[in-house]
């Protein structure tokens, strides 16, 4: 039979402990058998989260004395003449993707890019106005060039940036010291509903729209001392801000398009230190995701989906102050001992934006390696530093 080509994501499972024989096979997807080595819990503690997977490299999961296999999901951006390719490709060539919240090469945002980019879409981003010279500036001065690697050695490209703030659906919201702020001088269009508007004006339509978006002034506070601003401001950032790009965006979103957001675990559990009503946000956030899966389905034939991520040391999570605390916490209870990898979450957001997710709506996807199975124990010495309120008799 002839060769097949292949284009986009190709999902393959490993076989334990492949031998020394490598083949390589061009410009395509190398199966990889990765074995696990022993680390201390101060080296797992203290480890970045695992890089972006380099063709034809090995790469070492560290977890605490537990050894496995990994699943290894690679990138296809080249026909591949030579070699029949089994499995099923995600091939999103053709389709244009804009992703809001990405100001940096180390976040889901990115990683979802990344993924998108790597089956073959086109990429767009909006990015929050008092960050966009910053991202903007690192982008053209190579800064992420190396987190830009994709699978077959090209860069991903974006192909446009826009600056992007979603608290703000039209500029008659836009409160006047906003306006003045320094930090938006220079950038005009950036309410939802502009943006949207430059987007059919550049490009006339997109397939997929990624909400990547999440911010609560007082994230540390325990709910009980949170202030009603605060609780609203968390609300309307993380939550509605999803309604309100698909509520925009919707209108030249192309019938059997895909739309994601992203929640975390703290939606369904208590995660001492994660307040300021982030928690709540984010569980109205998946509550709103089955309704909005209904109406626009029927309406725009649109599916709607969040992805439940786990704890990532992204530059967002360091501001919450405790998140390589969570993450080592993971690592010791979740059913896969590893830690979670950026790029997963991107891989499952292009599989749910791709044809092969053609059924699935209103569903909430977790990536956690399973740490949502799982209750909190409060009495784990890992969590022996946050101020967790104790009974004192």
């Amino acid at each position: 039979m002839a060769a097949t080509a292949a284009s986009g994501l190709q999902l393959a499972t490993t076989r334990p402990y492949f031998s020394s024989c490598h083949r390589v096979v061009k410009a395509g997807a190398a199966i990889i058998g990765a074995n696990s080595r022993e680390a201390s819990w101060t080296k797992l503690a203290s480890a970045s989260h695992i890089s972006s997977i380099q063709p034809f490299r090995r790469q070492n999961f560290m977890s605490c004395s537990v050894k496995f296999n990994r699943i290894s999901t690679k990138a296809m951006s080249e026909s591949i003449e030579s070699e029949r390719v089994s499995g099923l490709p995600i091939d999103l060539r053709g389709k244009r993707a804009f992703i809001a919240g990405v100001a940096d090469d180390n976040g889901y945002g990115w990683a979802i890019a990344k993924s998108l980019a790597a089956a073959g879409a086109e990429i767009l981003v909006g990015t929050w106005v008092p960050a966009l010279n910053i991202f903007e500036t690192s982008l053209r001065r190579g800064k992420f060039d190396e987190s830009r690697v994709l699978p077959d050695g090209s860069l991903m490209e974006i192909n446009k940036i826009y600056p992007l703030d979603a608290v703000f659906d039209n500029p008659e919201d836009v409160p006047e010291d906003v306006k003045m702020n320094k930090r938006y001088a220079g950038s005009s269009n950036w309410t939802v509903q502009e943006v949207a508007e430059s987007v059919k004006q550049d490009f006339g339509s997109i397939d997929i729209l990624v909400h990547s978006l999440a911010n609560g002034p007082e994230v540390s506070k325990p709910l009980l001392d949170t202030s009603r601003k605060g609780y609203l401001a968390a609300v309307s950032a993380s939550s509605y801000s999803y309604v309100s790009l698909l509520k925009h965006f919707l209108p030249i979103m192309n019938p059997g398009g895909s739309s994601i957001s992203l929640t975390y675990i703290a939606s369904e559990r208590i995660i001492p230190g994660y307040g300021g009503g982030m928690s709540s946000a984010k569980a109205a956030l998946e509550s709103d995701t089955r309704v909005l899966a209904f109406e626009a389905g029927r309406k725009h034939k649109i599916r709607v989906n969040t992805i439940s991520a786990g704890p990532l040391r992204s530059r967002a999570a360091k501001a919450i102050g405790f998140i390589d605390t969570m993450i080592e916490y993971s690592l010791a209870n979740a059913p896969l001992q590893k830690e979670l990898s950026a790029d997963e979450v991107g891989n499952t957001a292009a599989f749910l934006a791709s044809p092969l997710a053609s059924a699935i709506t209103g569903a909430l996807i977790y990536v956690d390696n399973g740490l949502n199975a799982m209750g909190i124990g409060l009495d784990s010495p890992i969590l022996k530093d946050l101020d967790i309120p104790k009974d004192k008799h």
